[in-house]
């Protein structure tokens, strides 16, 4: 199955041409050699451009593909503009599925004889479509609510489990290969991406996300998250609010309606921040198709976020330990990032921290008081890299998403207000954060949390107190008890290996004795009174203390 697969994927990427797009000075002879051995795989699309051929071969080999090219679509500043262009089309204008399968699915998943008992009207035209699942628009009974319905695509498990397992075999014989490969971690990158993708293509969990991402800004002027009906949700069927707003993406909608630009792109700094430190559950999805704009007050803009399937986590320490590094960047304090990567493992405890403070110093200073529109991204991770490698620098896989959600976050601030300055917009949070953990008021909170359980145990403290000073009188008397019984048991234990020792002595003795004519009953005698010994001090060591 999976060199089925690979010949499809070679396949597609040749009947669309996009080997054209590589120089063929890049190419290896073997490269070219493979390449005319699969002649009769021709470009059938030689009058579309090599955007739309990009976006149309990554359509066609499935979600997994889908995911890598809207990720793709947020870095302009990587991109030419006519591919950018091209990939963006992927958020949600992948080619629907028949609107029948998605009237038998809902049917199917409420246990409907008909999709009216529901809803007085269901468009039959979805309104979005992507990679996993696609959305209709409905009106529920009796209340006549405005709703979306998201559909999973049928038998798309299917398609991600192959290439699911595709990555892994590609995975392995990287980490096998390559001279990075152990340091890079692909197999448990991959592992992490399955389990986000799987977690994906259950709506039940989708809506759970949704609900808490709703608690958590719940009267927000920042972000908004719409009403999710959960009684009617299944792990593949969910019901949600109708929202309606620009997307953010469409800048010149925003600019049309007096969007104030600056502010917009300050507060999706803010949310990210937000949801990384303060609630540790971040929008993982976060492409230009998942996110809006509300159109009531362009002068204080909120933003709309929808598709909740991927979210990511932090624990405690993940969390502290990025926050100090941002706070380090922030303050160019270059060796205290130093002395936070060795400390937390992920790089060697014999790491030369004075080469490696001038390394990172090399890569970040060059990028700080700039505006977004002045910072090649693209440059600075690539140094990273080759400091990581210097410095065999492990790849976190529990952190992958939150570096996709970055990636995601500046391509957004940089088509919204290109002269954001990301560093000054986000030093404060951090800050304040850091205060709220360190601080005065981090040590108030804790023992406000901790109050109903010491109100709970403190009549029990006059008794422990007693107890504890009773067992300290008695102590001296107690360690006393306790030297004797180790001196006896130490003495007991010499007297038993003398016997043990005496008694095999004369055991291995007794038995060669007969051998000799001379010796008569003498070996006999000499081994039962070595079995004798033996026995003594086996009898000893066994007494109790």
């Amino acid at each position: 199955m999976q060199l089925m697969r690979l010949y499809t994927i070679k396949k597609t990427l040749l009947q669309h041409g996009l080997d054209e797009l590589i120089p063929p000075r890049w190419l290896p002879w073997y490269a070219k050699g493979a390449r005319y051995t699969a002649f009769w795989l021709r470009n059938k699309y030689p009058d579309k451009s090599r955007g739309e051929r990009i976006r149309l071969a990554l359509q066609s080999l499935g979600p997994v593909f889908i995911k890598f090219g809207q990720m793709l679509s947020t870095r302009r500043d990587l991109l030419p503009p006519d591919i950018a262009d091209e990939l963006t089309l992927l958020q949600d204008k992948v080619p629907p599925f028949d609107s029948t399968l998605a009237r038998q699915t809902i049917e199917k998943a409420l246990g409907l004889k008909r999709i009216d008992e529901l809803f007085d009207e269901f468009s039959t035209d979805p309104l979005a479509s992507a990679s996993i699942a696609q959305v209709h628009t409905a009106r529920l009974k009796p209340g006549g609510e405005h709703v979306v319905v998201k559909v999973i695509r049928p038998r798309i498990d299917a398609t991600i489990h192959a290439d699911i397992e595709l990555l892994y075999t590609l995975a392995a014989l990287v980490q096998r290969w390559l001279p990075d490969g152990k340091r890079l971690r692909p197999v448990e990158v991959v592992k992490e991406y399955e389990k986000t993708i799987l977690e994906e293509l259950n709506l039940l969990q989708e809506a759970s996300n949704g609900i808490q991402l709703k608690r958590n800004f719940e009267d927000s002027r920042s972000l908004y998250i719409p009403h999710i009906y959960s009684d009617f949700c299944r792990k593949n069927v969910m019901v949600m609010e109708r929202i309606h707003g620009i997307p953010v993406a469409d800048i010149e909608a925003l600019h049309a309606q007096g969007t104030d630009m600056k502010k917009l792109a300050e507060r999706g700094v803010e949310v990210f921040f937000t949801q990384v430190f303060r609630d540790s559950f971040f929008h993982a999805d976060m492409h230009p198709g998942n996110i809006f704009v509300a159109t009531d007050n362009p002068a204080d803009p909120q933003y709309i976020g929808i598709d909740f399937g991927i979210v990511g986590t932090l624990n405690r320490e993940d969390k502290r330990y990025l926050a100090e590094n941002f706070v380090a960047f922030f303050n160019r304090d270059y060796r205290k990032v130093a002395e936070l990567h060795v400390d937390s493992g992920w790089v060697p405890a014999d790491t030369d921290l004075e080469e490696f403070e001038v390394a990172v110093r090399t890569v970040c200073e060059p990028i700080f008081q700039k505006p977004l529109a002045d910072i090649s991204f693209g440059i600075v991770l690539l140094q990273l890299f080759n400091t990581a490698r210097k410095f065999n620098m492990q790849v976190q896989p529990q952190l992958v998403l939150l570096q996709k959600t970055l990636l995601y976050i500046e391509g957004l601030g940089r088509q919204l207000y290109p002269q954001l300055d990301l560093w000054q917009t986000a030093k404060p949070f951090l800050e304040n954060w850091m205060q709220e953990q360190i601080g005065a008021k981090a040590l108030f909170k804790k023992v406000r949390a901790n109050l109903p359980y010491w109100s709970e145990k403190m009549p029990e403290v006059p008794d422990l107190l007693f107890d504890t000073l009773k067992q300290l009188k008695h102590l001296p008397q107690q360690q006393q008890q306790w030297i004797s019984a180790l001196q006896q048991q130490q003495h007991q234990q010499h007297r038993s290996r003398r016997y043990q020792l005496l008694g095999s002595t004369l055991i291995v003795t007794g038995t060669l004795l007969p051998l000799y004519p001379v010796s008569g009953w003498y070996g006999v005698a000499m081994a039962g009174l070595g079995m004798f010994s033996f026995m003594r001090g086996w009898l000893i060591s066994s007494k109790p203390q």
